[in-house]
């Protein structure tokens, strides 16, 4: 299939098309929003009406103990809307935007955008316990990549308005535009640098326009003046405080991120189809609900949860017992929301999660250290930062957004150090966060950084493994197994030449390959499991810019490095170097590496300097 042509449009034009996108995904957002309230009120009210607060707890509904079945029928709605339309609206939808970006090109279907609004809408207003901001990510997302599309945009610009959609939708819908920023530079951006900044920057803008001509220039939350003399650092006790509070909701985030997937392979193994799962899944949510209705006098865990932080922020929730308590019922509740099939985010989520595990901290230590006046709405706050910080990853994006919400300095100190420490827990016990874990057990790795690669501009003599053996395919296995006992663990580079001193194989010292223990096995089907057939010629001066450039066009992984760049015989070959040699100097993930599918074995070309196999596919369109 032809791929489609596309058009490095102007900066001017793109800087025009990212303001288009911010206007959409802020209209985006309020019609989400929207949609939210017209199915809430339907499910729980029966009544047609958009009004809704999300701030306010839900009044009782008259359906009694039937509101149990509302989530039900939400779930047999949303499953039927992700397997007929879009399989990619399922989940949190963050993950799918960053796959887009590293494995699809910056393609997102423009059907995804419809989907995950109507299935994430139905999902949080019949009682999902997600969110709303991970859907209007994926919407504004899929708004630029279709614009992208349309307008036959290079890749590198497909992934900046998706990126600036981004952006916009986390700026609509927190009033946060300098959030959103962070947002699309920490966790979507593959680029950042003048070209692509400045889109996402007139993008966010424009959403933040939008955003607060429908919604106000309030925050998401009423935040009350926070007690700052617990802000003030002023004792090295207070600081210990902060650093077991940080540990606590590192520990709290990594929880969240292992429960999410847990729950999905527990769903995934049971023998029953889509629909049965996530009405399962539910079905039980549904029951917390109505026991909390019953006994705790709100739904509580139901939807975005944003009355319940709410309510702690004011003073209004203080109890410690029931603050775990809510605690462990939102993350089991969200968890089996998103693992059991759901449409919806989790960013509202991990925000309820710092807010009650917070609240009861502030409760203990006032009773274990009073005269740190800790008070709740101060450790609430704090506890948002870091458990969105630990499980997102987006560390700066949680700091500035929660200073966006509250607008006070004090909390700026010690914030920092409770969410670097709880980010820091969080690292230590698994890689990933919550959104590349699902990328990586899919195996599809993103890096975890973006870095200078300064070490482009460096010469393949700083890189090349020097240790090179040239072995006669005449001699078979035994001469082989001889010299790499010479060499002990370190494997070296091997040579097969036939008769006439013609490179027949290398095997690479980055190889992981395994010698057959039986003696009869022959050189030629040792040769056909392991060796690399297809190389190119370098000199050592070469740039490793260059060579990379070099391999990619032969569609090889080696480079046989010489002095010069020529080789009329095997013994000027000074080293070899491959492109596993390259990533690990750049700090790629090897789970990159790992990925690498076996080329199918070819004979090479005779006296040909560069070697590329016969079969190669064609290099894709370097938008870079």
């Amino acid at each position: 299939m032809a791929r489609p042509r596309t058009i490095e449009r102007s900066s001017l034009i793109l800087s025009l098309l990212a303001v288009g996108v911010g206007i959409a995904a802020g209209y985006g957002a309020g019609a989400f929003r929207a949609l939210i309230g017209l199915f809430h009120n339907l499910a729980f009210a029966g009544q047609f009406s958009f009004a809704y607060d999300a701030n306010q707890h839900t009044a009782a509904s008259p359906w009694g103990p039937w509101i149990i079945a509302v989530p039900m029928i939400g779930a047999l709605i949303v499953t039927w809307l992700v397997k007929t339309f879009a399989p990619e609206a399922k989940g949190h939808g963050v993950p799918e935007v960053i796959d887009a970006i590293y494995y699809k090109g910056g393609i997102i279907r423009p059907v995804v955008a419809a989907t995950k609004a109507v299935a994430s809408s139905i999902s949080i207003a019949t009682g999902g316990a997600v969110g709303r901001e991970g859907p209007i990510i994926q919407i504004g997302s899929a708004l630029g990549s279709t614009v992208g599309q349309l307008a036959l945009l290079r890749e590198w610009q497909r992934n900046t308005l998706i990126a600036s959609g981004a952006a916009a939708g986390i700026t609509a819908t927190f009033n946060a535009p300098l959030g959103g920023v962070l947002f699309a530079i920490e966790i979507i951006l593959p680029e950042t640098s003048g070209r692509t900044l400045i889109p996402v920057l007139l993008s966010t803008g424009s959403a933040a326009f939008v955003g607060q001509s429908l919604f106000g220039t309030n925050p998401s939350f009423n935040i009350p003046a926070l007690g700052n003399d617990g802000l003030v650092l002023n004792s090295p006790q207070l600081l210990v405080t902060y650093v077991i509070f940080g540990v606590l909701l590192g520990l709290a985030a990594w929880l969240f991120t292992r429960s999410i997937y847990w729950f999905e392979e527990g769903f995934e193994k049971l023998p029953v189809n889509d629909y049965v799962r996530h009405v399962a899944g539910m079905g039980i949510v549904g029951v917390m609900m109505y026991l909390f209705m019953i006994y705790g006098g709100h739904y509580y865990v139901e939807g975005v949860g944003y009355a319940t932080i709410q309510n702690i922020l004011e003073d209004v929730l203080t109890n410690p017992w029931l603050l775990l308590l809510l605690f462990g019922a939102k993350l089991l509740s969200t968890s089996l929301t998103l693992g059991s099939g759901a449409s919806g985010g989790v960013f509202s989520p991990a925000l309820y999660l710092g807010a009650t595990l917070g609240g009861a901290f502030a409760v203990a230590m006032q009773h274990v250290a009073p005269g740190f006046h800790l008070d709740v709405a101060t450790m609430a706050v704090l506890g948002m930062a870091g458990v969105v910080a630990g499980s997102t990853g987006a560390a700066l994006t949680a700091l500035v957004i929660i200073f966006e919400m509250t607008r006070d300095y004090h909390v700026i100190i010690p914030m920092v150090i409770i969410v670097s420490i709880a980010y820091g827990v969080r690292q230590f016990l698994m890689a990933d966060t919550i959104y590349t874990f699902k990328l990586t057990r899919r195996n599809h790795p993103v890096p975890g950084s973006l870095e200078t690669n300064l070490f482009m501009l460096r010469k393949a003599s700083d890189f090349y493994d020097p240790r090179v053996v040239r072995v006669g395919s005449t001699r078979g296995m035994a001469e082989v197994r001889r010299r790499f006992r010479r060499f002990g663990r370190q494997h070296p580079n091997v040579l097969v030449l036939d008769a006439e001193q013609n490179i027949q194989a290398i095997f690479s010292s980055r190889r992981h390959y395994r010698l057959k223990g039986r003696g009869g096995i022959g050189i030629r089907s040792w040769v056909d499991e392991h060796m690399e057939t297809d190389y190119i010629v370098v000199g050592a001066e070469d740039m490793i810019f260059d060579i990379v450039g070099r391999l990619r066009a032969a569609n090889c992984e080696v480079a046989l490095v010489t002095a010069d760049g020529n080789m009329t015989h095997p013994r000027e070959v000074q080293g070899v170097l491959t492109l596993s040699d390259v990533a690990r100097s750049s700090r790629l993930a090897r789970q990159m590496e790992r990925r690498r599918k076996p080329r199918p074995t070819l004979k090479p070309n005779r006296g040909d300097k560069t070697q590329s196999a016969p079969r190669a596919e064609p290099v894709a369109e370097d938008d870079a």
